[in-house]
């Protein structure tokens, strides 16, 4: 199967590109490296089209070769370049076409290094793939030889919570990785003022701790069911005053991806990321993949299965 590498026609193509290599040779996959350019306009154009198309065109197959230095020697890698009206729906057309399992993509250079910032084709793309997206943090880079260690799926107890952990459990068995399933308390600073109602707040938390406890064991006891299963398996809460320090609380390391879930409000079988996902995803200091339902479904199913 194919890993999809979405690249830009300018210097910003190393996270994406270290991303896909992490992933092809964690799940043993290949790459097709793909950048996008508007198609020429009808025959008759002028000359001054004509010039500005064959400009697109050489910082498409120079963006090509920035890529094909990145790349180690040992994976198998394609490279496109495809002509489509918009980056967001070439890139879906070229998944499409290669039954490419992932859409791999990098960080707006707008947002704070280190972090997952949105770009307008991620942000397209998480709200319109029909297949799961994976983003680099902003100048996100690994080792040629780097393999993913641990997966989080970020848990949140809710319908279709235990199918995403369930499918990213077999994608960590897979890569020979341990599964982290990882929740989020987040509960601003109470005024000292607050008295009674700080207490009945610390009351909900702790039943809410509790029933977030039982979840999450109730699903890694089914993860432990499967017949391939994670290197180790750990449920944690992150606590915080706010989405960034929540999700810095469980701690990251090298070799960490966290996988998140679409929106129940959005269609089963594209990327639609919610409110909740998007804050996650925007905090997270590692590479972040966003599942559909529909892939969580069939990735789910697969695990089971064996």
């Amino acid at each position: 199967m194919t890993l999809l590498v979405g690249i830009p026609r300018d210097e910003r193509a190393a996270a994406a590109v270290h991303l896909g290599v992490l992933l092809a040779r964690s799940l043993d996959e290949d790459l097709l490296v793909c950048t996008v350019v508007p198609p020429p306009w009808p025959p008759g154009m002028g000359r001054v089209d004509a010039e500005y198309q064959a400009y697109l065109d050489r910082d498409a197959q120079e963006a090509i070769e920035r890529a094909r230095e990145l790349m180690p020697a040992d994976l198998s890698v394609t490279y496109q370049v495809r002509r489509a009206r918009s980056t967001p729906t070439g890139l879906v057309e070229v998944a499409e076409e290669h039954d490419a399992r992932l859409i791999v993509l990098g960080s707006s250079a707008a947002g704070v290094l280190g972090r997952v910032a949105f770009g307008s084709v991620a942000h397209r793309l998480l709200h319109t793939s029909p297949v799961p997206v994976g983003l680099g943090p902003r100048g996100f880079r690994c080792r040629a030889d780097a393999r993913v260690r641990r997966v989080t799926a970020a848990f949140g107890a809710t319908e279709g919570a235990d199918e995403l952990v369930v499918a990213v459990a077999g994608v960590a068995a897979r890569a020979g990785a341990a599964l982290r399933v990882a929740s989020f308390a987040v509960r601003p600073r109470t005024p000292l003022t607050a008295g009674v109602g700080s207490r009945a707040e610390d009351a909900v938390a702790v039943e809410w701790a509790a029933d977030v406890a039982r979840a999450q064991q109730a699903v890694l006891d089914e993860v432990g069911r499967l017949p391939r299963r994670p290197s180790s398996t750990e449920a944690v809460v992150g606590h915080g005053i706010d989405w960034a320090s929540a999700i810095e609380d469980i701690g990251w390391e090298e070799g960490d991806l966290l996988a998140v879930g679409s929106s129940t409000a959005g269609p089963l079988e594209r990327v639609f990321i919610g409110s909740r996902s998007s804050r996650i995803v925007r905090h997270s200091p590692v590479p972040v993949v966003v599942l559909p339902r529909a892939a969580a479904q069939s990735l789910a199913d697969r695990a089971e299965r064996g």
